[in-house]
């Protein structure tokens, strides 16, 4: 994470970003619903809205930050509260793994 992004991501956040990635913590459903779908995206780009056109959740899209699976992107002119994020390389592999419910 570049000193920038390190930055964004304690403002954004509150909490200095993980130098050695993410922390230990499992992701909910819909943290990892919403991690999967930056993995076909270009750069890894996580949508802003859901599959149904709704907002993806701040509480979401902020403890995905602070536990280092994404991380602040760039910033968005027309909408500056919104926060355009991209998975980090810890975020992709866990988005990768397969869970019990997916078929192999």
């Amino acid at each position: 994470m570049s000193k920038i992004d390190h930055d964004a991501a304690t403002e954004v956040t509150g909490v200095p970003a993980e130098d050695d990635g993410a922390r230990k913590v499992a992701p909910t459903k819909s943290q990892l619903l919403w991690l999967r779908r930056g993995l076909d995206q270009p750069g890894g780009k996580l949508p802003l809205f859901d599959s149904l056109g709704q907002k993806i959740s701040e509480q979401t899209v902020r403890s995905c930050v602070r536990n280092g699976w994404a991380e602040p992107w760039f910033n968005n002119p027309i909408k500056p509260d919104w926060l355009v994020c991209r998975l980090t390389e810890v975020g992709r592999d866990l988005a990768s793994q397969p869970t019990s419910g997916d078929d192999n």
